[in-house]
């Protein structure tokens, strides 16, 4: 482990330094000294010691240190997972949770997160078909996130708004509000009927996909997380008048670990690609065309189908979703909700996110 002597002052966890209460900084880091460095040092089996100039003792924890060193992290995963295909999320026969467990009891909804956190996707049955219902069980686990499509959406194919999802076509694989600058954390779907054929819903795990890209081309890795690319959403429909463009690499990574944290593919909202140098613009098709491949290889694809009573929710910034075309009324309600709530409610359940 290596430690600088500034960042070693700067979070010193004493009690001038640093509130407990609050969990913030008292230290003002502008007044220390860039250059220093500590007038004697010294370590017994688990506490560092260390006394500064103006007389001030700073002591660490060893195993702190190591949990919070640049080392440690980079060998721990911000946010644990299990990467899938169609075959591991089928063999691991994930359970779903029931409506009354999930709603009743801490222990029915820590299920769900860890299972909704190491997979991206998780189920709760046995809801209502309503909408009211299934809004109650989306604020179980976050605040909703209010878009231009509404706080609670509830559409079948009449083509209301100007999106393919609002068809009987098939939409490919896809993150959703990727013309957001910040798309949405987590969608919520709930079929409430259907009275036809076809329909299924499509899932694919982006970062098992970005994970091969990296085990097998490095450079169209690394070239997917530095290109910025424009994704961009107009609707001159009815009464709605919207343009959103959203600009950001494909994969975003955390630059210590190089863990993926967000996908950002959509192939229906990527615009005028000329955010990318001429010399560059032919190898970011061709590592994007390394991703594709992934993603729509067969054995990466889960298919399930909706059904009244049973709410999927997604991890946008990870599984993209699809769905096969269909025939008859098939009424779909659902929302987005933040992400930072949805980590908050799993953070205060004890899990790592």
């Amino acid at each position: 482990m290596h430690f600088d002597y500034v960042w070693l002052r700067d979070h010193c966890r004493s009690a001038s330094c640093y509130n407990t209460k609050t969990n913030q900084r008292n230290l003002d880091t502008a007044n220390v000294d860039l250059s220093i460095r500590p007038l004697k040092t010294r370590v017994d089996e688990e506490t560092m010691f260390l006394t500064w100039p103006d007389g001030h003792v700073t002591r660490y924890n060893l195993a702190w240190l190591a949990e919070h060193s640049y080392e440690g992290q980079m060998r721990n995963a911000v946010q644990p997972r299990i990467l899938w295909n169609s075959e591991i999320y089928t063999d691991a026969k994930v359970p779903s949770v029931s409506c009354e467990n999930f709603m009743s009891s801490s222990e029915g909804l820590k299920t769900f997160m860890e299972h909704f956190l190491l997979y991206g996707i998780a189920f709760v049955e046995d809801v209502p078909p309503t909408l009211e219902a299934t809004e109650t069980v989306a604020q179980r686990i976050s605040l909703i996130r209010e878009t231009l499509y509404g706080r609670v959406w509830n559409f079948t194919s009449d083509f209301s708004r100007g999106d393919t999802a609002y068809t009987k076509l098939a939409l490919d694989r896809h993150t959703d509000t990727s013309y957001f600058q910040e798309p949405c954390g987590i969608q919520v779907f709930h079929c409430l009927r259907h009275e036809g054929t076809g329909g299924r819903t499509l899932l694919v795990d982006g970062f098992h996909a970005a994970d091969k890209v990296l085990q097998e081309t490095p450079d169209n890795f690394e070239l997917l997380t530095r290109v910025p690319i424009k994704h961009e959403y107009i609707e001159n429909v009815g009464g709605y008048h919207n343009h959103m463009i959203g600009i950001g690499p494909v994969l975003n990574v955390y630059p210590w670990n190089n863990e993926v944290y967000m996908i950002r593919y959509n192939n229906y909202d990527r615009t005028v690609i000329n955010t990318v140098p001429h010399d560059v613009v032919q190898r970011w098709y061709v590592a994007h065309r390394a991703l594709t491949t992934e993603l729509r290889k067969p054995e990466n694809e889960l298919w399930v189908k909706l059904k009244p009573g049973k709410v999927l929710f997604i991890d946008n910034w990870r599984v993209l979703h699809g769905r096969e075309s269909f025939t008859g009324l098939r009424q779909l309600c659902g929302c987005y909700l933040t992400r930072d709530d949805v980590l908050n409610t799993a953070r205060s359940l004890g899990l790592k996110a």
